[in-house]
């Protein structure tokens, strides 16, 4: 990206804004408003009444529904030229039918409400006429338990006789009142009482013929709301076209006449900086000279690169005046007359001052939807390393780990399908690709498990019988006969932990490059060796008698992954006595000091932080507690449906295929019944059952994301991100707009 600096006369300002916007190249850098004698611009005239139209159509628009219509045919070409009466037309009918949409609307909700108040004293069935206009009695028309009514009007001294009238949940009350009694006597009477008193509709019909009526002006004024939809939906239709192409205009206009709010002016002159790709500097240099010839001078001030790698290398700078293709191969002339140009704000020609270039996040493909779990956290600078190609390297792979189910993992690749064709939201349609690779993943830990929704099917079929293996499929850990599986997959946790660890401050230490050797190894070389010093320490044998036994039982011969490790040996290389005991200090602590003594040198306040090396790595554990977990709980679902035994040898089998009865049957003594199963239970056993196993399997796919998605996501956040990423760039949002009606 390029720094690139635009000056000339307010006389040609229109013009280069108007060229500059049709090339969509540059991203306009704000005025600081600190150069001397340069104030930020003013919009160019007419830029309110632009403003202000491009509001009006907006409103129609909304109005109209327009935004979520389908089956309006975009119009193109140019504006007519009585455009803005035919928008003063529209908006004056729409207006008015929108008005009269409102009136009706709260003309219906009164009738409603009207409806709504009247149905109790349906139920009663007396003429709404003889519920009031007496002045011998009070009458009060409401809802509550009738005893209790009765028990507190005979309680009352201000009431002398009463009686009262029921009809469903509706109760009537008409009392004469004492001569010293109040103004409402039966309300003084239900204080305390549980009541709800409804207010007797005024008019002399009776309930039923006053509901039919009200009926009648409902059904008449939702036929006027369905005529007044229909005509706005006629103007939909018919405007709709002209309305898209004048918002698309009207933008283009108010964004040009804005623009100079981002320039630095003075009463004749103005100044414009901004970013655009290097590659694309020539070709701005001669749109802006076939504009305005030499009525605008054009520098290219700074120039910063990215290597091969797709990272920040360098920011050099350009002398002033030099075209893109003479400041990459000629060196600065000894005799120049002018400096360098650096981007200050005391007089020299730059106006702003330390912003960076804007980031454009160009990722391969696959990789491209877990952009959007990036830039959740913050985009990253320019300056630094993208990583969401590690991101997508690592996080489908951390949730498939945990959910590994076949079953899960199609059902995942479906609805993130679904998300990534059916919406046009650009987060939604990522968080699909997301989905559909967190599902593919699922699937591939799911074969290894030998796991579809919870049972081992796939594992007997695929592994037992057509392939013979012995090796696969990997057991989670839940039955008793396996559960050295379980603390293996903790360690098999832990080390992937230190590798995505060292991957960060590998990552680190390549950005840290940028600023020498010495920096790198001091900054980030002395983490790495603190990590991985103390970890190969951990799975050595030196004090091994102290060390939990399954650090080096989970890789023995004999052990759940038998690949014949049991530790490394114990590299002692001297004996330090230290007068209570000697220390035997082995090649890996000493690594591990090292790196230490490093980070004391480079950063002493850092180094109360030492034992990140070893918390950061057991935070990776919750992978295998999740993995655990997640299993568990398709476990119970398929348990109270297909039932299941544990056999004498300790191992667990669902009874897919068998009754209870079978257990005894086939094996005797030392075999259990756990659960029966509710399929083996009848014919309401298995419906109840089908219900549970369906909805069971539901929530444990949905806690799957809101499990293992955020356990993952939180992994790559604060134990990843943290270790080479800050984040905080700025899009790459070239000044200009793309014409999808209008035309110039």
């Amino acid at each position: 990206m390029s720094k690139v600096s635009v000056a000339g006369s307010k006389g040609v300002m229109p013009t280069v804004i108007e060229t500059i916007h049709e090339l969509n190249l540059v991203h306009l850098s704000d005025y600081d408003g600190s150069w001397e004698g340069f104030d930020n611009g003013n919009p160019i005239e007419g830029a309110d009444d632009a403003s202000e139209k491009l509001v009006t159509v907006r409103a129609l628009e909304s109005t109209l529904d327009l935004s979520e219509s389908e089956d309006v045919e975009p119009q193109r070409g140019r504006l007519a030229e009585d455009w803005e009466n035919r928008l003063e037309e529209i908006r004056t009918r729409v207006n008015e039918l929108d008005d009269q949409r409102s009136d009706v609307r709260d003309d219906l909700r009164q009738v409603e409400e009207r409806i709504d108040r009247v149905a109790p004293f349906a139920e009663l069935g007396i003429d709404l006429d003889l519920l009031s206009g007496y002045e011998t009695i009070d009458v009060v028309v409401g809802e509550g338990r009738v005893a209790a009514i009765e028990e507190a009007l005979e309680a009352s001294d201000e009431i002398r006789a009463y009686e009262t009238f029921t009809g469903g949940d509706v109760v009537a009350v008409a009392a004469a009142p004492t001569e010293d009694a109040g103004a409402n006597p039966i309300d003084d009477a239900l204080v305390g009482v549980e009541f709800t008193r409804h207010e007797v509709p005024d008019t002399e019909k009776s309930p039923s013929a006053y509901v039919d009526e009200l009926e009648s002006r409902k059904a008449d004024l939702e036929s006027r709301l369905e005529e007044i939809d229909a005509e706005l939906a006629e103007i939909r239709l018919d405007e709709g076209p002209f309305l898209l192409q004048a918002e698309n205009e009207l933008s283009i206009e108010v964004q040009r006449a804005e623009a100079p709010l981002q320039f630095a002016t003075t009463d004749r002159a103005f100044v414009a900086e901004g970013w655009i790709p290097t590659d694309e500097y020539d070709r701005l240099g001669s749109a802006l000279r076939d504009a305005v010839g030499d009525s605008v001078e054009i520098e290219e001030l700074e120039r910063a690169d990215y290597d091969r790698h797709g990272a920040h290398s360098h920011t050099e700078e350009v002398q002033k005046g030099a075209p893109a293709a003479e400041a990459e191969d000629d060196e600065p002339s000894p005799e120049a007359d002018e400096e360098p140009q650096k981007a200050v704000t005391d007089g020299g020609s730059a106006v702003t001052m330390g912003d960076e270039p804007p980031t454009v996040q160009n990722n391969p493909g696959p990789a491209k939807p877990f952009e959007v779990l990036v830039q959740a956290v913050n985009r990253p600078k320019y300056s630094e390393l993208d990583p969401t190609i590690f991101l997508f390297l690592t996080f489908p792979a951390f949730f498939g780990f945990m959910i590994g189910d076949v079953g899960y993992g199609i059902l995942y690749v479906a609805i993130g399908a679904y998300m990534a064709t059916q919406f046009d939201s650009k987060g939604i349609t990522s968080l699909g690709g997301v989905a559909i690779w967190a599902g593919v993943f699922t699937i591939l830990f799911g074969i290894i498990y030998g796991e579809i929704f919870g049972l081992h099917i796939l594992g007997e079929v695929l592994f037992h019988d057509l392939l013979h293996s012995e090796l696969l499929p990997l057991n989670k850990g839940l039955e008793p006969a396996a559960a050295d599986f379980a603390l293996g997959w903790m360690v098999v946790s832990v080390l992937a932990g230190i590798v995505h660890l060292n991957i960060g401050y590998i990552l680190d230490f390549y950005e840290n490059l940028s600023h020498g050797v010495k920096d790198a190894v001091f900054h980030s070389g002395s983490w790495l060796l603190m990590l991985n010093g103390i970890w190969i320490w951990i799975f050595s044998r030196q004090a091994a008698g102290t060390k939990p036994g399954f650090l080096f039982e989970t890789f023995a011969s004999d052990g759940p992954f038998p690949i014949g490790f049991t530790g490394f040996p114990e590299w002692v290389l001297v004996t330090i006595p230290l007068g209570f005991a000697d220390f035997p200090l082995s090649a890996p602590l000493l690594v591990f000091f090292i790196g230490f003594a490093l980070l004391i040198i480079s950063e002493p306040i850092e180094a109360v932080e030492f034992i990140d090396v070893i918390v950061n790595v057991f935070s990776y554990t919750r992978m295998g507690a999740v993995l655990l977990a997640k299993a568990g709980m398709a476990f119970v679902v398929n348990l109270l449906f297909f039932g299941g035994y544990e056999d004498p040898e300790g191992a667990f089998h669902f009874l897919r295929n068998h009754e209870p009865s079978y257990v005894a049957e086939h094996y005797g003594e030392g075999a259990e019944v756990i659960f029966g199963g509710l399929m083996h239970s009848g014919t309401a056993g298995l419906l109840g059952g089908l219900v549970i196993l369906v909805v069971g399997h539901l929530v444990v796919l949905a806690l799957g994301v809101t499990s293992a998605g955020l356990q993952a996501v939180r992994l790559e956040y604060v134990e990843f991100f943290n270790k080479f990423y800050d984040g905080g760039g700025e899009k790459y949002e070239p000044f200009g707009h793309d014409r999808t009606y209008s035309e110039d």
